[in-house]
Parts: C-alpha cells; sequence; structure tokens
C-alpha cells in the first residue's frame, strides 16, 4: 500500500486530514510552503502531535517547484494526492489575481504532471462553494453550471477542476473534486470570519459586518468534511464533484448569535457595505454526495461553535 500525499497539509483542513489518516496507520506524506499568508508557527503547531509519527513525512516547498516535487516523490510511493494547498480567501484574490492564478493553477498543473508521471491512481482536488458564484438556485447541485465565478479566488477553482477533468480524460486519473462549503472548526485560520469574530467579541472589540447581516452560509465543521475527504480517497473512480457541506442555511445575523451564547458576550456590531466578490448565500445539495460517499455530516452550528469556542479558548492559555 503506498502513501497519501496531503498538499497544504500543516494548514487548518490538512493537518486534520493527516492526524485522521495516519491515525489509521496510513503513510501520510505532508508538503507544505508554510506562506506568509500566515504565521508559520501556527501551522506547525497544528502538526504537532505528528511531529514524532513514523508514518508522517513533512516536506517544505512549493507545489510550482518541480525540484520539490520530483524530491518527494522519488523518496515515496504515493497511491494518492489530497490537494489542499491553494492561495486561499476570496477578498485578498481582488488584490492579487495573478498570484492566486499562479499558485492554484500552474501550481495544480504541475502537481498533475508529476501524479501522471509517478502514476498516481487518485487525486482528489479541494474545490469550493465559490464556484457557485451567485446562483439563485438553492440548495446548489453539482450539474447545476458554475461558469459564472464572482472572484478571482473562485475562478482558479473552477479552473482547477476543468485541468484535472483534463487529465482524467487524457490519462485516466481517477479523480474526485470535492467542494468545501464554508469550513470552520479548530485551527481555522486567524482571518476567517468565526475566529476573527470570536476573537473580537472576545475582546470587547468592534465587529464589522458587511451587508446587513442577512447573507447566509452553509457552515461545515471540519471533522465532517475530513469523513467526506476519506470516503472519497476510498471510493474515488473516474471522474467526479462532490459537494460536502452541511445543507443547512445560516445568516451573518445567526452565526453570530451562536458566538455570543458561546462565549457568554455581546458583540460591537458595526455594519459596513458589501463586498465585491462576496457571493449572498450557500446551502449544498448532499444527494451525489450521499449516494456516491455514504457523507452524512452530524456536526450542527450550535455543537460546532460551542467546539470552536472551546478550543480558542484553550490557545488563550498555550
Amino acid at each position: 500500500m503506498g502513501g497519501i500525499l496531503v498538499t497544504g497539509g500543516a494548514g487548518f483542513i490538512g493537518s486534520h486530514l493527516c492526524e485522521r489518516l495516519a491515525g489509521e496507520g496510513r503513510e501520510v506524506i505532508c508538503l507544505d510552503v508554510f506562506d506568509s499568508f500566515y504565521s508559520k508557527k501556527i501551522k506547525l503547531r497544528n502538526i504537532d502531535s505528528l511531529k514524532d509519527a513514523p508514518n508522517f513525512h513533512l516536506y517544505e516547498g512549493d507545489i510550482r517547484d518541480p525540484a520539490v516535487l520530483e524530491d518527494l516523490f522519488g523518496h515515496h510511493r504515493v497511491e494518492a494526492v489530497v490537494h489542499l494547498a491553494a492561495r486561499a480567501g476570496v477578498r485578498p484574490s481582488l488584490e492579487m489575481p495573478r498570484l492566486y492564478t499562479d499558485v492554484n493553477l500552474t501550481g495544480t498543473a504541475t502537481l498533475l504532471e508529476h501524479a501522471r508521471n509517478f502514476k498516481v491512481s487518485r487525486f482528489l482536488f479541494g474545490s469550493s462553494s465559490s464556484v457557485y458564484g451567485n446562483s439563485d438556485r438553492i440548495p446548489l447541485v453539482e450539474t447545476e453550471r458554475v461558469d459564472e465565478p464572482v472572484s478571482p479566488y473562485a475562478a482558479t477553482k473552477r479552473a482547477g477542476e476543468l485541468l484535472t477533468y483534463t487529465y482524467h480524460h487524457l490519462y485516466g486519473m481517477n479523480v474526485s473534486c470535492l467542494r468545501f462549503f464554508t469550513v470552520y472548526g479548530p485551527r481555522q485560520r486567524p482571518e476567517m470570519a468565526i475566529h476573527k469574530f470570536t476573537r473580537l467579541i472576545d475582546q470587547g472589540e468592534a465587529v464589522p459586518l458587511f451587508g446587513d447581516g442577512s447573507s447566509a452560509r452553509d457552515y461545515t465543521y471540519v471533522d465532517d468534511i475530513v469523513a467526506g475527504i476519506v470516503a472519497a480517497l476510498e471510493r474515488a473512480r473516474g471522474y467526479q464533484i462532490y459537494n460536502l457541506g452541511r445543507s443547512e442555511v445560516v445568516s451573518l445575523k445567526e452565526l453570530i448569535a451562536h458566538i455570543e451564547s458561546a462565549l457568554g458576550k455581546k458583540a460591537n456590531l458595526v455594519f459596513q457595505s458589501e463586498q465585491p466578490g462576496d457571493v449572498r448565500q450557500t446551502c449544498a445539495d448532499l444527494t451525489r454526495s450521499r449516494q456516491g460517499l455514504g457523507y452524512e455530516p452530524k456536526i450542527g452550528i450550535q455543537e460546532g461553535i460551542g467546539r470552536f469556542v472551546q478550543w480558542y479558548r484553550t490557545q488563550l492559555t498555550s
């Protein structure tokens, strides 16, 4: 049995996936560039529990660098790739579209080419619900047209899906594209909404809300996302696109109320104008992922926010 390469493996979702796979006895190869987007110290803490595991191997390097990939694939027989590494975030992509295109597309193409050359049989691509744009058809279904992305980040994710299809078509690579819906939980990046709101409310600072608070998301707890990724690893055949969400719509105002309840503190809200690139609402149709992956999310928003706040408080004392 070969190893599983997890790109972006020291990040939020990637570190949880690496823990799950290593705990099941799989050989895990973690590749992370430790980009300055946020602290390397945070990422190293994410994978601290794995540093002495004999079946965990950490590589620091860029997915755009062929020499890094040659070294990695040359030292390990990689059976499957879970490609989570990306330049993340909708709003920053408006400011740095060339960087997002370079990392998210050139990096994916470079990784796919090495996976082909080293005869990797399964390739999982971490996509995003942002590819749906501002669709009015809720819940969002994988068969819907997704040719109107509203941010450079979303455009790179859709382009990545198309690129992986090309490798499936030309070389028979088994590919699953996983559209993640607003993932949250312990280790969430510091700039992401739930982490940012929790910190600001806890510290008694103003909480900026873009729009009138009616925008809504399908918030998905990280453990449920990891379960979906593992199921896709086991069942990857042909080319498939799967939604991984909870199929539960939570407005921004409702989200704030859940965080207030978990913290036992009130938020000082400051309403601001809507931001370009943001979508109005997301909600995943889970029919295909339930049938194809046996995917069934378990953690609701109230429980999930409670778990996140509990983790957040442990970080204050560590």
